[in-house]
Formats: C-alpha cells, structure tokens, sequence
C-alpha cells in the first residue's frame, strides 16, 4: 500500500503503527526521525525503522505516507518544518489526543497543502512509552479517530483510513469539536485524576506506608499516571475548554459525596454508587 513511510516520533504510538504495517506487509521501506537521535536509533535496533533520517525533512522528503506522533504541543512545528519537503501526493496525519488546536496549527502550517493532511487519534495506548514499549497488535480491534478537513479530498481519507485498518483498527469519522468534547471527559479527565491521586499520597507525610499498603483498586486507578508527562501536559493545556468544564462538574460531584460522607447519608452514597456500578457494567459488557 505504501512504499515509503516516515515515522515523526518513534514512540509507543508511532513504533506500533510502523510495526502493524509491516506485518500486515503493507509498507516497504519505514523512515524514522526522533529529536532524541538515541531514540530513534533504539527503534532501528528494535526493527521498528529501515533507516534514520539526518533531519525532519529528509525523512518525508520521498514518502507516500507520514505519521506525525509526537505530543499535541509540537505537532503545528513539525508540520510547519515538513511541509515544503512532502510530495504533492503524500497524505499525512497525526496520533494527537486533540483536533481543535492541531487542525488550526495545521492550516496555518500547511496552507494550501492542508488538502492531504487528514487528522487522526488512536484510541489505543498503555502507560509505558518508547519505543521498547511498541507492539505490532496494539490498534488490533481499537478505534481510530479520524475527524477529516472541509478541505480535504476523498482519496486522502480513504489511504489514511485504509492504513489504520491494515494495523488491525476499527475507524470512525467525528468532528473534531465533538472528539474534543468527549475525549475530555473519557480520557483526558481520567489521567487528570489519576496524576492528582498519586501526587497527593507522594506529598503526604506517610507517604511510604501509603505505597507500601496501595494494592489493587489504588493500582488499577492509577496505573494511566506513568503515561508521558510531556504529552499529557500538552493535552491539558490543548483541551483547557472542555477540560475545565469537566474538572468543575467532577468536582462538583465530588462536593456532593463529601457532604453526604459528613451527613452520614449512606441512602445517598449507595444510590450515586449504584447508578455507576450498573452503567460501568453495561459498558464493560458492550464494548
């Protein structure tokens, strides 16, 4: 399907989808470039890439297709840097957990070229990241996200589309405001919380006994905060609308459990458990 693809980003996401098309016997030749030169030499060692690119440039200057997966807070860069280098028929697209901010950074890096870059957002990941933590089944029956440009074309969407169901994805087609909006609450919120939680036990006085007693409920919820840092920083300032919007109506549950705990409203307590005890094995049960 693709002769050339250039990798922008060897990480957990890009070292995946560079895998998947491989298995899937769909690329020939997979081009890398990390700004961490150590980084992208790990994935040509771990097999993920062909060969590394001297620059950014060069490594999309002969592709037919380029994954940009880097943090949502560089990707308006990088797209600025490859533009005058892509092909006029490569198509790009990109990994970013948001679409407002990187669609406008988009349009103001590529310009007319805007045509061919179709953005996208795997609903796939796991806490670790690098390229060691890449696996070539990792979109195997996850979504994609693809939230397409008025100025786009047909066939551009439908190579990027094709590309991720070679990777095993199952792909849908959102608006970006509506993925914003929704990813806020789903996926952004929870990392959010997760990163507070650990931070609170760290900061308190005991905090060893409290690591050393957390077992498995403490682990589950907050095995999402030794994702990246850099990358959720940049989710949370991208999405800062919609974000605040649902800290606020989070905390405003929350307020509403700690009065019912100092009243001692047991009733109310089991009814909001309840009411997320059945919707979450509903969900689990459907998805």
């Amino acid at each position: 399907m693709f002769p050339r693809v250039a990798i922008i980003g060897c990480g957990l996401i890009g070292g995946s989808f560079a895998m998947a098309l491989r298995v899937a016997d769909e690329v020939e030749e997979v081009v890398v470039f990390d700004r961490e030169a150590a980084v992208a030499d790990r994935a040509i060692a771990l097999g993920i890439g062909d060969r590394v690119a001297p620059t950014v440039a060069d490594a999309v200057s002969d592709a037919d297709l380029v994954l940009v997966a880097v943090p949502v807070g560089q990707i308006g860069a990088v797209l600025a840097t490859i533009g005058p280098a892509l092909r006029s028929d490569a198509v790009v697209t990109d990994v970013g957990s948001t679409k407002g901010d990187v669609v406008v950074a988009a349009r103001a890096a590529l310009g007319a070229r805007v045509d061919r870059y179709v953005p996208g957002h795997p609903i796939a990941g796991r806490e670790r990241h690098g390229p060691d933590a890449a696996q070539f089944d990792l979109f195997h029956g996850r979504r994609v996200l693809l939230t397409p440009l008025e100025e786009n074309d047909a066939a551009s969407v439908d190579r990027i589309a094709a590309a991720w169901r070679a990777c095993g994805a199952r792909v849908d087609r959102l608006d970006a405001k509506v993925h914003d909006d929704v990813l806020a609450a789903v996926s952004h919120l929870p990392h959010l919380l997760a990163y507070a939680l650990v931070a609170q036990v760290v900061d308190a006085a005991d905090a060893e006994l409290r690591f050393t007693l957390a077992g498995a409920g403490f682990r589950d919820f907050t095995r999402i905060a030794a994702s990246s840092p850099e990358l959720w920083r940049d989710v949370a300032l991208a999405n800062r609308a919609a974000l605040l919007l649902e800290l606020d109506d989070y905390r405003a549950r929350l307020d509403a459990l700690r009065g019912w705990i100092a009243d001692g409203d047991g009733s109310s307590i089991e009814r909001m458990f309840a009411t997320a005890s059945v919707a979450r094995e509903a969900w689990r049960e459907g998805d």
